[in-house]
């Protein structure tokens, strides 16, 4: 059973798609559940908002290892923003 300490471990550790798909899990089981509610629609906006990020760029993400890949993630990141 999914949860929203799940969610929220899966959120703090960058997985958002996955803490989307949970938090929409809990919501369906629990209609009144405010705090899956707003996550839903803070993580909704998100999603919109970094449409263009592709799945590559992620991956760098979660495996970045040294300072020269934490400064191109970087750059990539400012380019996208501007």
């Amino acid at each position: 059973m999914q949860t929203l300490t799940l969610a929220n471990i899966y959120e703090l550790q960058g997985l958002k798609e996955e803490a989307l798909e949970i938090y929409k899990e809990v919501l369906s089981r629990e209609p009144s559940n405010s705090e899956a509610k707003i996550a839903i629609r803070r993580l909704s906006g998100m999603r919109r908002k970094f449409l263009g990020v592709n799945k590559e760029m992620k991956d760098f993400f979660i495996r970045m290892e040294d300072e020269i890949e934490y400064i191109e993630f970087e750059r990539w990141l400012l380019k996208i923003w501007n």
